[in-house]
Protein backbone atom coordinates (compact mmCIF):
# COMPACT_ATOMS: atom_id res chain seq x y z
CA UNK A 1 0.00 0.00 0.00
CA UNK A 2 1.29 3.01 -1.14
CA UNK A 3 0.67 6.35 0.61
CA UNK A 4 0.86 9.75 -0.82
CA UNK A 5 1.21 13.05 1.41
CA UNK A 6 0.48 15.28 -1.20
CA UNK A 7 1.93 18.43 1.50
CA UNK A 8 4.26 18.40 4.04
CA UNK A 9 6.91 20.90 5.29
CA UNK A 10 9.43 18.80 6.84
CA UNK A 11 12.52 20.76 6.34
CA UNK A 12 10.62 23.17 9.35
CA UNK A 13 12.46 24.05 12.31
CA UNK A 14 10.00 22.19 14.14
CA UNK A 15 11.96 18.83 12.74
CA UNK A 16 15.12 19.75 13.32
CA UNK A 17 15.69 17.52 16.07
CA UNK A 18 14.58 14.30 14.66
CA UNK A 19 13.70 15.05 11.34
CA UNK A 20 15.35 11.42 10.07
CA UNK A 21 12.92 9.57 12.97
CA UNK A 22 10.09 11.71 11.45
CA UNK A 23 10.51 10.20 7.85
CA UNK A 24 11.81 6.96 8.71
CA UNK A 25 8.14 6.56 10.75
CA UNK A 26 6.12 7.47 7.76
CA UNK A 27 8.19 5.23 5.47
CA UNK A 28 7.40 2.42 7.85
CA UNK A 29 3.86 3.17 8.04
CA UNK A 30 3.68 3.06 3.91
CA UNK A 31 4.13 7.10 3.42
CA UNK A 32 6.57 6.96 0.76
CA UNK A 33 5.62 10.01 -1.24
CA UNK A 34 6.12 13.24 0.49
CA UNK A 35 5.16 16.67 -1.93
CA UNK A 36 7.27 20.00 -0.25
CA UNK A 37 5.75 23.09 -0.54
CA UNK A 38 7.73 26.30 -0.46
CA UNK A 39 7.20 29.07 1.70
CA UNK A 40 9.88 31.84 0.78
CA UNK A 41 13.79 32.23 0.12
CA UNK A 42 14.62 31.10 3.09
CA UNK A 43 13.80 27.94 3.14
CA UNK A 44 14.91 27.11 -0.19
CA UNK A 45 18.41 25.28 1.10
CA UNK A 46 16.40 23.02 3.62
CA UNK A 47 14.26 22.01 0.86
CA UNK A 48 17.47 21.15 -1.37
CA UNK A 49 19.18 19.39 1.46
CA UNK A 50 15.61 17.43 2.58
CA UNK A 51 15.67 16.25 -0.99
CA UNK A 52 19.22 15.24 -1.69
CA UNK A 53 18.92 12.91 1.55
CA UNK A 54 15.84 11.02 0.39
CA UNK A 55 15.86 11.53 -3.59
CA UNK A 56 13.41 8.68 -4.26
CA UNK A 57 10.64 9.96 -1.96
CA UNK A 58 10.81 14.22 -1.83
CA UNK A 59 8.95 16.30 -4.45
CA UNK A 60 10.01 20.12 -4.04
CA UNK A 61 7.39 22.40 -5.64
CA UNK A 62 8.69 26.22 -5.37
CA UNK A 63 6.35 29.68 -4.59
CA UNK A 64 5.87 32.49 -2.16
CA UNK A 65 3.22 31.85 0.81
CA UNK A 66 0.69 34.59 0.88
CA UNK A 67 1.58 35.12 4.70
CA UNK A 68 5.02 35.72 3.15
CA UNK A 69 4.81 38.39 0.83
CA UNK A 70 6.02 41.34 2.47
CA UNK A 71 8.18 43.94 1.25
CA UNK A 72 10.67 41.98 -0.49
CA UNK A 73 7.98 40.52 -2.33
CA UNK A 74 10.34 41.84 -6.10
CA UNK A 75 13.13 40.03 -4.42
CA UNK A 76 11.33 36.70 -3.46
CA UNK A 77 9.63 36.43 -7.19
CA UNK A 78 12.53 36.79 -8.37
CA UNK A 79 14.10 33.70 -6.97
CA UNK A 80 11.28 31.54 -7.71
CA UNK A 81 12.36 32.70 -11.32
CA UNK A 82 15.73 32.13 -10.80
CA UNK A 83 14.65 28.46 -9.61
CA UNK A 84 12.28 27.39 -12.09
CA UNK A 85 14.90 28.52 -14.76
CA UNK A 86 17.40 26.74 -13.52
CA UNK A 87 16.06 23.00 -11.83
CA UNK A 88 12.96 20.99 -12.07
CA UNK A 89 10.13 21.17 -9.78
CA UNK A 90 7.10 19.63 -9.63
CA UNK A 91 4.79 22.50 -8.75
CA UNK A 92 4.12 26.13 -8.00
CA UNK A 93 3.32 25.96 -4.27
CA UNK A 94 1.77 26.73 -1.71
CA UNK A 95 0.41 29.59 -2.82
CA UNK A 96 -2.94 31.95 -2.52
CA UNK A 97 -4.55 34.20 -0.29
CA UNK A 98 -4.83 34.62 3.56
CA UNK A 99 -6.53 37.04 5.37
CA UNK A 100 -6.51 35.49 8.38
CA UNK A 101 -3.13 37.19 9.56
CA UNK A 102 -2.97 40.18 7.57
CA UNK A 103 -5.84 41.94 5.66
CA UNK A 104 -3.54 44.55 4.75
CA UNK A 105 -1.62 43.03 2.31
CA UNK A 106 -4.53 41.65 0.57
CA UNK A 107 -3.53 43.87 -3.22
CA UNK A 108 -0.09 42.32 -2.46
CA UNK A 109 -1.29 38.87 -2.25
CA UNK A 110 -3.42 38.95 -5.18
CA UNK A 111 -0.82 40.41 -7.63
CA UNK A 112 1.44 37.14 -6.62
CA UNK A 113 -0.72 35.02 -6.73
CA UNK A 114 -1.53 35.62 -10.05
CA UNK A 115 1.87 36.02 -11.38
CA UNK A 116 2.49 32.83 -9.78
CA UNK A 117 -0.51 31.17 -11.62
CA UNK A 118 1.43 32.82 -15.16
CA UNK A 119 4.71 30.96 -14.08
CA UNK A 120 3.02 27.68 -13.58
CA UNK A 121 1.13 28.26 -16.63
CA UNK A 122 4.61 28.95 -18.21
CA UNK A 123 6.11 25.76 -17.12
CA UNK A 124 2.96 23.81 -17.55
CA UNK A 125 2.54 23.08 -13.82
CA UNK A 126 0.27 22.73 -10.94
CA UNK A 127 -0.47 25.25 -8.89
CA UNK A 128 -1.07 24.52 -5.26
CA UNK A 129 -3.00 27.22 -2.97
CA UNK A 130 -3.08 28.15 0.20
CA UNK A 131 -6.89 29.46 1.18
CA UNK A 132 -7.15 30.91 4.87
CA UNK A 133 -10.74 33.16 5.10
CA UNK A 134 -10.83 34.16 1.42
CA UNK A 135 -12.70 31.77 -0.86
CA UNK A 136 -13.83 34.98 -2.58
CA UNK A 137 -11.01 36.44 -3.25
CA UNK A 138 -9.37 32.85 -4.45
CA UNK A 139 -11.89 32.28 -6.58
CA UNK A 140 -12.04 35.24 -8.29
CA UNK A 141 -8.72 34.74 -9.54
CA UNK A 142 -8.94 31.30 -10.47
CA UNK A 143 -12.31 32.60 -12.53
CA UNK A 144 -10.03 34.94 -14.06
CA UNK A 145 -7.38 32.29 -14.97
CA UNK A 146 -9.53 29.35 -15.56
CA UNK A 147 -8.60 27.22 -18.58
CA UNK A 148 -7.22 24.17 -19.63
CA UNK A 149 -3.48 24.98 -18.43
CA UNK A 150 -5.12 25.95 -14.86
CA UNK A 151 -5.13 22.61 -12.89
CA UNK A 152 -3.67 21.82 -8.85
CA UNK A 153 -4.49 21.42 -5.41
CA UNK A 154 -6.55 23.38 -3.09
CA UNK A 155 -4.63 22.13 -0.25
CA UNK A 156 -6.15 22.14 3.09
CA UNK A 157 -9.40 22.48 1.69
CA UNK A 158 -12.00 23.46 4.79
CA UNK A 159 -15.02 25.03 2.49
CA UNK A 160 -18.45 23.90 2.19
CA UNK A 161 -19.73 21.41 -0.81
CA UNK A 162 -20.55 24.32 -3.14
CA UNK A 163 -17.04 25.83 -2.49
CA UNK A 164 -15.79 22.18 -2.58
CA UNK A 165 -17.92 21.66 -6.44
CA UNK A 166 -16.59 25.42 -7.46
CA UNK A 167 -12.60 24.59 -6.51
CA UNK A 168 -13.35 21.46 -8.72
CA UNK A 169 -14.69 23.16 -11.42
CA UNK A 170 -11.42 25.54 -12.10
CA UNK A 171 -9.67 21.80 -12.38
CA UNK A 172 -8.52 21.71 -8.20
CA UNK A 173 -8.58 18.59 -6.48
CA UNK A 174 -9.41 18.95 -2.76
CA UNK A 175 -6.21 17.96 -0.29
CA UNK A 176 -8.13 16.79 2.89
CA UNK A 177 -5.64 16.61 5.86
CA UNK A 178 -5.97 16.72 9.78
CA UNK A 179 -9.52 18.90 9.25
CA UNK A 180 -11.64 15.78 8.25
CA UNK A 181 -11.15 14.34 11.76
CA UNK A 182 -11.84 17.17 13.80
CA UNK A 183 -16.03 17.30 15.01
CA UNK A 184 -16.08 20.75 14.22
CA UNK A 185 -14.49 20.40 10.77
CA UNK A 186 -17.59 19.57 8.99
CA UNK A 187 -16.33 18.64 5.44
CA UNK A 188 -16.73 14.76 6.78
CA UNK A 189 -20.38 15.50 6.74
CA UNK A 190 -20.83 16.25 2.35
CA UNK A 191 -17.17 14.79 1.26
CA UNK A 192 -19.07 11.21 0.46
CA UNK A 193 -21.28 13.71 -2.30
CA UNK A 194 -17.70 14.28 -4.09
CA UNK A 195 -16.04 11.96 -6.06
CA UNK A 196 -13.22 10.29 -4.99
CA UNK A 197 -11.12 10.78 -8.12
CA UNK A 198 -11.03 14.72 -6.66
CA UNK A 199 -9.30 13.67 -3.53
CA UNK A 200 -5.41 13.73 -2.06
CA UNK A 201 -4.26 13.18 1.28
CA UNK A 202 -1.99 15.45 2.80
CA UNK A 203 -0.93 16.47 6.87
CA UNK A 204 0.81 20.31 6.21
CA UNK A 205 3.05 19.20 8.89
CA UNK A 206 4.13 20.11 11.64
CA UNK A 207 0.36 21.68 11.25
CA UNK A 208 -3.32 20.57 11.76
CA UNK A 209 -2.53 17.26 13.45
CA UNK A 210 -5.55 15.45 12.69
CA UNK A 211 -7.16 13.65 16.15
CA UNK A 212 -5.99 11.73 18.20
CA UNK A 213 -2.96 14.37 17.84
CA UNK A 214 -4.69 17.11 17.86
CA UNK A 215 -2.78 20.38 19.55
CA UNK A 216 0.05 18.93 19.08
CA UNK A 217 3.10 18.78 16.32
CA UNK A 218 1.62 16.83 13.02
CA UNK A 219 4.05 15.02 11.05
CA UNK A 220 3.82 12.45 7.70
CA UNK A 221 2.87 9.51 9.06
CA UNK A 222 -0.49 10.81 10.83
CA UNK A 223 -1.67 11.03 7.19
CA UNK A 224 -2.85 7.42 8.13
CA UNK A 225 -5.40 8.79 10.43
CA UNK A 226 -6.98 11.03 7.69
CA UNK A 227 -6.61 7.70 5.67
CA UNK A 228 -8.51 6.06 7.82
CA UNK A 229 -11.14 8.41 8.16
CA UNK A 230 -11.69 8.96 4.84
CA UNK A 231 -11.90 5.47 4.30
CA UNK A 232 -14.75 5.16 6.80
CA UNK A 233 -16.31 8.24 4.99
CA UNK A 234 -16.39 6.33 1.63
CA UNK A 235 -17.29 3.54 3.06
CA UNK A 236 -13.95 1.86 1.19
CA UNK A 237 -11.20 -0.16 2.41
CA UNK A 238 -7.66 2.10 3.37
CA UNK A 239 -5.96 -0.24 0.78
CA UNK A 240 -8.57 1.10 -1.62
CA UNK A 241 -8.25 4.44 -0.75
CA UNK A 242 -4.54 5.11 -0.72
CA UNK A 243 -4.23 3.42 -4.04
CA UNK A 244 -7.03 6.17 -5.68
CA UNK A 245 -5.57 9.24 -4.03
CA UNK A 246 -2.15 8.47 -4.68
CA UNK A 247 -3.45 8.20 -8.62
CA UNK A 248 -4.92 11.39 -7.98
CA UNK A 249 -1.81 13.10 -6.75
CA UNK A 250 0.57 11.27 -9.85
CA UNK A 251 -2.46 12.77 -11.85
CA UNK A 252 -1.79 16.18 -10.86
CA UNK A 253 2.13 16.28 -10.10
CA UNK A 254 2.79 13.82 -12.84
CA UNK A 255 5.04 12.00 -10.73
Amino acid sequence: MIITDTHTHLYSEAFDEDRTEVIERALAAGVTRFFIPAIDSTYTQAMYALEQSYPEHMFLMMGLHPTHVKENYLEELSHIKDQLAARKFVAIGEIGIDLYWDKSTLPLQQQLFRAQIQLAKQYKLPIVIHCRDAFDEVFEILEEEKGPDLFGIFHCFTGSLEQAKQAISYNMKLGIGGVVTFKNGKIDQFLNQIDLKHIVLETDAPYLSPVPYRGKRNESSYVLNVLEKVADIYGASKAYIAEVTTQNSKTVFKF
